[in-house]
């Protein structure tokens, strides 16, 4: 199976199976997810409101680490509270920014995730691997 999001004039449309000559679409109704972004001591907080999924949303993501890391900063609270869906490509750009931030010699710390989300990082084993805490206090006294 084939995934991948593709703009078309002012709708978009999510290819869902592409197997030769048969092609099948749905529509995509979420908005990719915000991202604001606001100074807290020497750390940088990004609160992500709506769904950190396949396409925009996680290359939203991806472009502001790397800008952020670009910039020099290095440590990193990611506020997952208003995280409304996530799916595998969403939990690839955690991980991806918690080891591009890592590798840089920063930390990265995610906060305050819903149930639902929480559940699905600890089904994949990430609450493990992911720096997680409760809330944000919590977060930047890690970093």
């Amino acid at each position: 199976m084939h995934r991948l999001c593709v703009k078309k004039a002012t709708s978009r449309h999510i290819l869902l199976i592409d197997r030769g000559n048969s092609v099948s679409f749905a529509t995509c109704n979420e908005a990719p997810v915000n991202i604001d972004i606001r100074k807290a001591g020497p750390a940088t907080i990004l609160d992500l409101v709506g769904p950190l999924k396949l396409g925009e949303a996680e290359e939203s993501l991806r472009n502001e680490i790397q800008r952020l890391l670009d910039s020099g900063t290095t440590h990193v609270a990611v506020n997952l509270s208003g995280v409304t869906a996530l799916d595998s490509s969403g939990i690839g750009a955690l991980v991806r920014s918690f080891t591009t931030l890592k590798r840089a010699g920063g930390k990265c710390t995610f906060f305050a995730p819903s149930k639902q989300v929480l559940m699905l990082l600890k089904m994949v084993r990430l609450d493990t691997i992911l720096d997680l805490a409760e809330d944000e206090a919590t977060a930047l006294a890690r970093i």
